[in-house]
């Protein structure tokens, strides 16, 4: 199956405020103060990356890109200056800045609701596990992915070239990623590009990442924000055997060994 013909959905669970909140904190960009020609151009990027990686960008992705264009062309357009005293006309800039934090700080309710809800999950066990410093890693987002694999497609030998000529297999990167993972604890996310040169090479491990991720085969993961993911070998659930006798009854003393017919002649 050839990179094109393969498409990617996935249950994101994030939307295009995500995304916006994401490039500000990325960026270490003042919430209130948003310099909305930047913001719109990196947002633009973003989307345009997801399209040509195949990734299914809901509609919602479109309409917020439609929002930031309007507020940037409004914000080039000459102020009024002739409005009666006490009277202001509208500001799509600080409606929108009012938005993002007010989904802010529902997106840091619902974090420390998370938060609270796995301080206390499983209490009602006896000698509860500790983890490791180190196995309190964060859960990264779909943008995290989408910003690493945007930095190394901006070093592809072929980047702004189309090249038709060699076809790359989803199965067979699915095959490079875990044999990369054999007998190491973890490798870093970037590394599994490091022998890729082409662009459409890099897309095609980038989906064959998103694949492994949802079939729950790797676990990515961050230490801090912003930092280096790491990318984990999902380990398989021991497999659990049911007993060939019913449930509830014991199990059958074993019988005598078999007789020797040749014994004692």
């Amino acid at each position: 199956m050839s990179a094109q013909a393969y498409e990617v959905h996935l249950e994101l669970f994030e939307g295009p405020l995500d995304l916006l909140l994401y490039l500000i904190k990325k960026d270490d960009l003042d919430i209130r103060n948003i310099p909305i020609s930047q913001i719109t151009r990196e947002y633009l990027e973003y989307l345009d990356l997801m399209k040509e990686l195949n990734l299914d960008v809901a509609g919602e992705f479109l309409v917020m890109a439609s929002t930031l264009v309007q507020i940037k062309a409004h914000s080039l357009l000459p102020s009024h200056d002739g409005l009666e005293d006490g009277l202001e006309g509208p500001n799509p800039e600080r409606e929108f800045a009012e938005r993002l934090l007010e989904y802010q700080k529902f997106k840091e309710a619902a974090k420390f609701l998370d938060t609270r809800s796995a301080e206390w999950d499983g209490v009602f066990y006896r000698g509860a596990p500790r983890f490791a410093e180190a196995d309190k890693s964060l859960n990264i987002r779909i943008f995290d992915l989408l910003g690493t694999v945007r930095e190394i497609l901006g070093r592809a030998e072929d980047r702004g070239r189309v090249i038709v000529a060699e076809e790359f297999r989803i199965d067979e990167k699915v095959a490079k990623v875990l044999g990369l993972l054999e007998g190491k604890p973890y490798i870093l996310f970037r590394d599994i590009f490091k022998d890729e040169r082409r662009k459409m090479g890099i897309m095609t491990c980038f989906m064959a990442v998103l694949e492994l991720i949802k079939t729950q085969k790797i676990i990515a993961r961050q230490e801090a924000p912003f930092a280096e993911i790491l990318v984990y070998r999902r380990q398989a659930p021991p497999e659990i055997v049911a007993p060939v006798w019913p449930s509830g009854s014991e199990a059958p003393e074993p019988g005598p060994g078999p007789k020797n017919e040749g014994a004692g002649r």
